[in-house]
């Protein structure tokens, strides 16, 4: 394995470098860093216009292929355009879930018609997408989705609830998974479907979070309609679809959001320098702590990365989610200790959270969301290293 770039990748650099700071220094200038964990709701409309410019100028699903509409990019050219795109201070993504986890699985379990239909969309950032997966009582244990759709001539009819929906309020189309046939065993009779949101019977509530903000919502389908077609994969194959989707949720598209702690670390170190605990020996142990492991994360995300077209999951895949989760924790932690009551204190309400407030209250949830660590844990220790199960209570 050689992660060193060659000078035909490290011109891309400069290319994508050029690009991206050219944006992010003029008309773009206000969306610079924003949008990132704990401040979803910042700029919407200055973020949906970033998306529209990068699909105009082919700056979208680098990783697709060019047939679909992207750019073909080899892995080592995504890598680098993911790590330009966080150091130049790229906003968090409105269409991530859509080039990154719903176009990859129309490209693999689509129809024609299905692709035709939406990846050139969701390429030029003109229809957003949410995920509709988690219930009240289907978290971790997601083969356990309550919500049901039967088919009504030629269309399904949906009835159901779905948690903790990213982006639901603002999104044009969300995919659903669904039980088809309720007399199947647990993991089979299983849907994958797609459904607009402004669909009548479709009511969205959003779920204020530690931040204040409301970036999550609660999704409710009372007969909800979609054209027969709609559904991804064959009837009852959905949830083979659906850990198809999860396998492209740890692909390079991620790599953005967690390059993004590098540009986060640095204000924390800046943080450090301002009140004097850069020459405290004990903090400078602890953030040279989190720099190495800032470094261990990109790394081991490269060599997951080599190994993306292998079967079976890498090592690297299995720890992934809990290591990062826990090293953003942590930052999060640094930061607000570093400032120590003065990051504790603010103007009268109704305020904006400081960055370190927003960074420490995000980060909560880190741990919990895309498989509590917890459930990280038990997958490692079953799946990975063979470990006997967790008893059944």
């Amino acid at each position: 394995m050689d992660l060193r770039f060659t000078p035909e990748e490290e011109a891309f650099r400069k290319e994508a470098r050029a690009y991206l700071d050219d944006l992010l220094a003029g008309e773009f200038a206000v969306i610079k860093g924003r949008g990132g964990p704990g401040d979803e709701h910042s700029f919407f409309d200055e973020r949906l216009a970033w998306e529209r410019r990068l699909g105009a100028d082919g700056w979208t699903c680098v990783g697709w292929p060019a047939e679909h509409g992207g750019k073909g990019l080899p892995i080592d050219l995504q890598v680098i355009w993911y790590e330009e795109y966080a150091r130049a201070g790229g906003p968090g993504r409105l269409g991530h879930i859509g080039e990154g986890l719903i176009g990859p699985t129309l490209i693999h379990f689509g129809s024609p018609e299905q692709q035709q239909r939406f990846l050139p969309q969701i390429r030029l950032g003109t229809e957003l997408w949410c995920q509709g997966y988690s219930e009240p009582n289907a978290g971790s244990d997601l083969a356990n989705i309550q919500t049901k759709a039967e088919l009504d001539g030629d269309e399904w009819v949906i009835n159901g609830q779905k948690v903790w929906t990213s982006l639901a309020h603002w999104s044009d189309w969300c995919f659903v998974l669904a039980r088809t046939d309720r007399e199947a065993p647990k993991h089979k009779g299983i849907s994958f479907l797609l459904i607009r949101m402004d669909a009548p019977g479709i009511d969205t509530v959003p779920i204020v979070q530690l931040t204040g903000t409301e970036e999550f919502n609660e999704v409710f389908f009372s007969d909800a309609r979609t054209p027969a077609d709609l559904v991804v994969g064959g009837v009852n194959n959905g949830w083979k679809v659906a850990m198809g989707l999860l396998s492209f949720e740890r692909g390079a598209s991620t790599l953005a959001q967690q390059f993004a702690f590098q540009r986060e670390f640095a204000e924390v170190l800046e943080a450090a320098k301002a009140t004097g605990r850069d020459r405290d020996p004990m903090w400078r142990q602890r953030l040279a702590s989190l720099h190495s492991r800032l470094e261990i994360m990109r790394w081991n995300t490269l060599r997951m990365l080599t190994k993306a077209d292998r079967p079976e999951l890498s090592d690297e895949a299995y720890i992934g989610k809990l290591y990062w989760a826990t090293l953003h924790r942590d930052l999060g932690e640094a930061y607000q200790d570093i400032l120590g009551e003065a990051g504790l204190l603010c103007d009268e309400g109704p305020y904006e959270l400081s960055a370190a407030q927003r960074l420490f209250m995000f980060t909560r949830s880190d741990t919990i969301y895309g498989g509590s660590n917890q459930i990280q844990r038990n997958i490692i220790g079953e799946r990975a290293l063979g470990l006997p199960a967790e008893p059944k209570v």
